[in-house]
């Protein structure tokens, strides 16, 4: 089964190059990746077409016009260059660990989609690390416990202990929140099924935990990728959230239809 990477990412080169190292380092090798970008300047274009020579799976790259916040349009579009029937959605600024697609891979299962999980680099780790410009697990897992203790990433017995099928995974209720859209994976027939991502969904916030929302609503049921599936999300300012509220309001709404209806 081939795996569909898509990897969203506006103006951080510096933090993509990264991204794609660590991808280009997997133990699990039959997956393709699609850089969904949001309307960057051209340096984005160009660190691609770098790698694009020496990438060991296909690597592919889509863009669009910088006319604001737009994720859901241009995952959409990304999709569309897509040849995997499954998708792992995955931020430009989320470095992932060399068993990350075989951790989704041993987790995905006929309707289900897996949320995963996260963990937080601070701004001075994540400045030395885009300073040193070479992506390392080895290095980076090194005195974990000493990184955890300095405040360099908010927790660490993520990476000791991994679990593949377990019972705590399954939710039994839809919980929309805490779905993060930098580290999701759904099968491509269910996303298709649902027209993919809410573009109306424009600014930050919300457009995942609605993808996450229809899909539980035609019976795609929620599957935790903690403890197993973590990304290294490398510190950035906080991004616009004037239509966060908007956004959640939106989401609100479509769940209370739908529970009316």
């Amino acid at each position: 089964m081939l795996i569909s990477v898509i990897v969203s990412t506006y103006n951080r080169p510096d933090a993509l190059s990264l991204v794609l190292q660590s991808l280009n380092q997997q133990t699990d090798d039959n997956f393709e990746v699609v850089v969904a970008d949001d309307g960057s300047t051209e340096d984005t274009r160009h660190l691609v077409e770098s790698f694009q020579a020496n990438f060991q799976q296909s690597l592919h790259y889509v863009w669009q016009d910088d006319l604001g916040f737009r994720a859901a349009a241009v995952r959409n579009l990304a999709v569309k260059q897509c040849t995997g029937s499954y998708f792992i959605f995955l931020d430009g600024d989320c470095i992932v660990q060399p068993d990350f697609i075989a951790r989704h891979r041993s987790l995905c299962e006929n309707n289900h989609m897996v949320t995963g999980s996260r963990v937080l680099l601070n701004k001075k780790f994540t400045s030395a690390l885009i300073d040193n410009k070479v992506w390392d697990f080895s290095d980076f897992k090194r005195s974990l416990f000493s990184k955890r203790l300095n405040g360099s990433v908010n927790k660490f017995i993520n990476f000791y202990f991994k679990f593949n099928f377990s019972g705590f995974r399954y939710y039994r209720n839809f919980k929309w929140r805490r779905i993060k859209g930098c580290n999701f994976a759904c099968w491509r027939c269910d996303f298709e099924s649902i027209d993919g991502y809410d573009e109306t969904f424009e600014g930050w916030g919300h457009e995942d935990a609605d993808l996450a929302f229809r899909l539980n609503f035609i019976g795609i049921k929620r599957k935790s990728g903690a403890f197993s599936t973590e990304v290294l999300h490398l510190h950035h300012p906080e991004n616009n959230r004037a239509k966060a509220e908007e956004n959640k309001s939106k989401l609100l709404q479509k769940i209370s239809n739908a529970f009316r209806g």
